[in-house]
């Protein structure tokens, strides 16, 4: 053990001059420096994936997962969805209890696994619906360890299958996806799609059905997963649909509609280059001399568009126009 340098009176003697403010404290080199916490096992998700392109990919993939539904469980259950979130995961599987219908699914060419995760409620909700039902489908508490019957997976798969088209489409103007089931769980904790410290991206669906029953389908992304093409979401952020005959139509309507403006269209002849004292000096009858261009400019709101050439048509004066100027031409 070392001995201590300084003795206790003169430890206490440098105290007492730290606290009075007799001993500068504020000494030595990089004194302004700040610190700044960071964690090497954390990731920092403000350098990644815009969370309000995936807003818009889930608005597609409601528009049409409704529908999708309608035609194979014959029920349509109102959706909202709620804002995307990025979690840790292991925060949200802490609130998850089973039975529920863990999905893992791996979306190519995208890295990893995602998960897609259905409320039970939902699933009988739907299983009421698709045999005459009022979409009711309520069975009170489940243990935990309630496996689902070959009927109610049967169910789960449809939903799964709806599901996969519509997020394909709602994902096509963004990149192409090819969906694929790779297990099915009951357990949320069992499908370990990332590390209980990674980030996820968590879309979630709350359904409700005409005899208010709520339920929920839970869509995660792990964070590195969606990261490489992050700038594939950000360039091609779309709010429309995707529908080129539509902007095409647009397009053409005002086309037409600019084509009835009016403009004001001058002819300048030709410039000439003078001074202020000049002009203030001019008399009446004064002659002013410059040399006429082989062409003048057509000005349609003062601004060059045409080369032409000046003449008479009958009675009236009248150009023809020989070139058009380019922009920023002279």
């Amino acid at each position: 053990m070392v001995d201590n340098l300084l003795s206790s009176e003169e430890l206490a003697a440098l105290t007492e001059g730290v606290n009075d403010g007799s001993i500068a404290v504020d000494t030595g080199f990089n004194t302004a420096a700040r610190v700044k916490k960071h964690d090497l096992a954390s990731e920092d998700s403000s350098l990644g994936v815009n969370t309000a392109s995936i807003d818009m990919i889930n608005e597609r993939f409601i528009r049409t997962f409704r529908l999708a539904l309608m035609e194979v469980l014959r029920t349509s259950p109102k959706i909202n969805p709620t804002k995307v979130q990025v979690v840790k995961f292991g925060d949200y599987l802490r609130e998850l209890k089973p039975p529920l219908s863990v999905n893992v699914v791996r979306m190519n060419p995208l890295r990893g696994f995602s998960t897609m995760l259905i409320d039970p409620s939902v699933i009988f909700s739907s299983l009421d619906s698709f045999f005459g039902g009022f979409g009711k489908g309520t069975l009170g508490t489940l243990s935990p360890g309630r496996m689902f019957t070959p009927m109610e997976s049967r169910i789960i798969n449809m939903i799964l299958d709806a599901a996969f088209r519509t997020l394909r489409d709602a994902w096509a103007p963004i990149m192409p996806l090819d969906f694929e089931l790779v297990s099915q769980e009951i357990n949320p904790q069992f499908a370990q799609i990332a590390d209980e410290n990674d980030l996820v991206i968590l879309s979630r669906f709350e359904t409700e059905t005409p005899t208010q029953n709520m339920g929920f389908i839970d869509i995660v992304h792990p964070y590195v997963a969606l990261k490489p093409v992050r700038e594939l979401l950000r360039s091609r952020l779309q709010s429309g649909d995707g529908n080129e005959e539509s902007d095409k139509i647009w397009r053409e309507e005002l086309e037409s509609a600019v084509g009835g403006s009016s403009l004001d269209c001058r002819v300048m002849l030709g410039q000439i280059h003078t001074t202020f004292r000049a002009v203030e000096t001019m008399q009446p009858g004064d002659i002013l001399h410059f040399k006429k261009p082989e062409l003048a400019t057509l000005q349609p709101n003062g601004i060059p568009a045409f080369e032409v050439h000046i003449g008479t048509v009958a009675a009236q004066v009248a150009v023809q126009i020989e070139r058009a100027i380019a922009p920023g031409g002279k």
